[in-house]
């Protein structure tokens, strides 16, 4: 058994076991590697590939079973993928070579069976590119950063012209270690370049992921810088272009309510803001569609509070119908909270859910819950916000201009 007779082989692409199946040289084999080279998986697989569809589905088993009859070294060597099984490491490992061997000792590596990843100094391409991110996580755990960064970069030139969609799994990893050692900068534009790579793939699901990463970047670096707001805001557009709420719930929902934050950033309280901040209500609304109490607690009560904030200074139409749904908000938020547990976020709920209140006209309740409020405030020294209550309780009891929550 030696060498890959197929080259290049799509490597990375897909989630794991996937990532690491290799394709055997039978009939059509080639256009089967192009194409997946793309995230396309082809309707009609050939017979001899079975296994590499069923193993796409997540079921090992019978991706397993389908390569039972296979005597070929990539047959061999794809079991063991399926299967970690020790003996049988121990014996492909005397009897492949070369690239094979490569990938044989990185998925033993993977699964304990071996405490290094394999050398790779020989090896070039998407093998090349397998293997050096095992080695950059070795050098992260010894805070080698330097180390784990060259040997991600070497493993996205390797492969970038091959496999784009693998680069671009590669520099969202290498994206993370900028973040993480504070080069802000440097994984902005692995991001950038990431997306850029995922163009043309019918890998939608890695394009919105990675959309959505870079624009939860930008705005987390954002502080005030419009530029990078309004950056922020296309990419978690073109997250939701490429992902829906059937196949990608869980990606839908944050992207909903990330652009919703950054529209409301970009569209403070006016009327001139009005139309932005209607599409941020959307959102939310979106967002809170798979959010609940029950299965997103914390996203659930982010998206809600949010909501029921941008409602409060929103001035459309029919006001008294936003602020009517924005103390049903509260309401509901507080319910589910013990004030004990966070006592100053239950004061400035409390304190919102006055300000809808007065401006619905319900002056008594609007200043139970401001006494209340303020009284949190006080608790915990929170000596501003109490002043601003003190002024927003002046104006309850003088009929003033409106609460300030």
């Amino acid at each position: 058994m030696a060498h890959l007779s197929l080259r290049p082989q799509p490597l990375g692409i897909f989630p794991a076991p996937t990532a690491y199946l290799v394709i055997p040289p039978v009939a059509g084999a080639e256009e089967v590697c192009a194409a997946l080279l793309i995230g396309q998986t082809p309707d009609d697989m050939p017979d001899a590939l079975r296994f590499y569809t069923l193993a796409l589905a997540n079921d090992r088993a019978s991706a397993w079973r389908a390569l039972a009859r296979d005597s070929s070294p990539e047959a061999h060597y794809n079991r063991f993928v399926l299967h970690n099984d020790p003996d049988a490491y121990r014996h492909l490992r005397q009897r492949l070579h070369g690239d094979l061997v490569a990938l044989l000792d990185l998925v033993a590596y993977m699964a304990g069976l071996r405490d290094s990843p394999p050398a790779a100094d020989t090896l070039s391409g998407e093998i090349a590119a397998c293997v050096l991110p095992a080695h950059a996580a070795e050098a992260l755990a010894r805070q080698q950063y330097d180390t784990a960064i060259a040997a991600l970069q070497r493993a996205i030139e390797e492969v970038r012209q091959i496999s784009p969609l693998f680069a671009a799994q590669l520099l969202d990893r290498l994206a993370t270690i900028y973040t993480n050692v504070g080069q802000a900068s440097a994984a902005l534009q692995a991001l950038r370049d990431a997306v850029r790579l995922t163009g043309g793939s019918r890998r939608l699901d890695l394009r919105a992921y990675l959309a959505l990463r870079l624009g939860m970047l930008c705005q987390d670096l954002a502080n005030g810088q419009r530029t990078l707001l309004v950056e922020a805001n296309e990419w978690f557009q073109e997250a939701l272009r490429c992902c829906s709420i059937e196949r990608t719930p869980d990606l839908y929902a944050l992207a909903h309510y990330r652009l919703a934050l950054t529209i409301l950033t970009l569209a403070p309280a006016g009327n001139g803001d009005q139309i932005l901040r209607e599409r941020a209500i959307q959102s939310l609304r979106e967002s809170l569609r798979v959010y609940t109490c029950d299965t997103h607690y914390e996203q659930w009560l982010n998206a809600q509070v949010t909501l029921a904030n941008a409602l409060r200074i929103s001035s459309n139409a029919s006001p008294t119908d936003h602020l009517l749904e924005a103390v049903r908000l509260y309401d509901e938020v507080l319910a589910s909270r013990d004030q004990e547990s966070d006592p100053l976020w239950y004061g400035r709920v409390l304190a919102n859910q006055g300000n809808a209140l007065f401006h619905l006209g319900d002056a008594a309740r609007a200043r139970d819950h401001l006494i209340r409020a303020r009284a949190i405030f006080l608790a915990h020294r929170d000596y501003g916000a109490a002043a601003l209550l003190d002024e927003a309780l002046v104006a309850i009891d003088c009929q003033g201009l409106g609460v300030r929550g």
